[in-house]
């Protein structure tokens, strides 16, 4: 064979090559891509907290009981085995596991979810005297963790104060990340700097506005019973604080009303004895140890609770750390961008190097 045909022979075999693993890389784009069609309006049809599952009772290290709901993995037919990637989310404060209707939709059943109400949420008990502390949040999500997924990689997904509980997990316990724990999401959330006066006293200076808040608040907590009565009477003004607090952009009033329908569960004196926490949180430093794997970031543009510069904070201090701004939408952006943000978290999974429905690829 001359040179000139041993050239063109070896470009010929390079040349295919080329072709067959651009054609293996679109093939699974296309399967991606499918998958993620197929979930399109996945939850849309489906009444607000009606998605559940056989409760089981996780004890907290002091005794408090957390209910929690784990949607197993439906195994295609002819494979024995489920993969064995756990996706864990840990819902914000005031709310309860059901705020993740759309994100439990779409993975229910592609991969194994667990879903829980934090301590005084939901269908959880009540917690003990003086712990309710993010730094409890995260011991509590250890105990999930052992209790339900002890062996095998792990996902974490948090948002608001579910973001603040994972990491609160990472400063006690950093050797997870990267071992047990193959991937975080962060969802409108913060490690520190939170001014949540001026949700209360808007316009006032910081050093001014968040003492008022706190003392509004402790007082407030005090007649907490009279508070959860003035709020069930003023439902009408409740909603429309919902809809300008929860969300952006104008979304369904199904969704509004469903938000509003958790916050109101919540009693008030679960809210003045959480408060505390946020404003006294500081744990930058303590994100710099989620930089070990996959982290996505995702955030409203308009969220009027933790805002876009948080997110972009996060972002800055985490490395491997990806940001998704959703243009418009407010703090409930897992309901207002559901699609978006699943989206979101299926890059996630295939960062953590695990691929929905049942193809593990660790």
């Amino acid at each position: 064979m001359s040179t000139t045909r041993k050239i063109l022979s070896v470009a010929g075999g390079i040349a295919a090559g080329a072709v067959g693993v651009a054609a293996a890389g679109t093939a699974y784009r296309v399967a991606r891509r499918r998958q993620v069609i197929s979930r399109r309006g996945a939850g849309d049809l489906t009444p607000f907290g009606s998605l559940r599952s056989a409760p089981i009772t996780v004890v907290t290290d002091d005794g408090v009981d957390l209910h929690v709901e784990i949607d197993e993995y439906d195994a295609p037919a002819g494979r024995r085995t489920a993969p064995e990637l756990t996706v864990v989310f840990v819902h914000g404060y005031s709310l309860s596991l059901d705020s993740w209707h759309f994100q439990r939709a779409a993975y229910r059943g592609r991969v194994r979810t667990v879903f829980y109400d934090q301590r005084s949420h939901g269908r959880s008990g009540r917690s003990t005297p003086g712990h309710a502390t993010i730094e409890q949040l995260g011991r509590d999500l250890s105990v999930v963790l052992d209790t339900v997924a002890p062996d095998g990689p792990v996902v974490l997904i948090g948002h608001s104060m579910g973001g603040m509980t994972i990491i609160a997990l990472a400063e006690e316990h950093p050797e997870l990340f990267g071992d047990r724990i193959v991937g975080v999401g962060l969802i409108s959330t913060t490690a520190g700097g939170l001014e949540v006066h001026r949700v209360l006293v808007p316009g006032l200076p910081s050093n001014v506005g968040g003492q008022l808040a706190q003392r509004l608040v402790t007082v407030l907590g005090r007649g907490h019973r009279a508070v959860d009565g003035v709020r069930r009477i003023g439902r009408s003004i409740a909603l429309v604080a919902t809809d300008e607090l929860a969300f952006g952009d104008d979304v369904p009033a199904s969704y509004v009303e469903f938000v509003d329908q958790m916050l109101s569960a919540t009693p008030f004196e679960v809210v003045a004895e959480f408060f505390p926490n946020f404003s006294a949180l500081d744990k930058f430093e303590t994100v710099k140890a989620l930089s070990v794997v996959p982290t996505a970031i995702i955030c409203g543009t308009e969220d009027k609770l933790t805002s876009i510069a948080h997110s972009r904070k996060l972002h800055a201090h985490i490395g491997r750390s990806t940001l998704l701004e959703c243009e418009g939408a407010g703090h409930m952006v897992i309901m207002e961008r559901h699609e978006d943000v699943n989206a979101e978290l299926d890059k996630l999974l295939d960062a953590a190097g695990v691929e929905v429905d049942g193809n593990d690829r660790r």
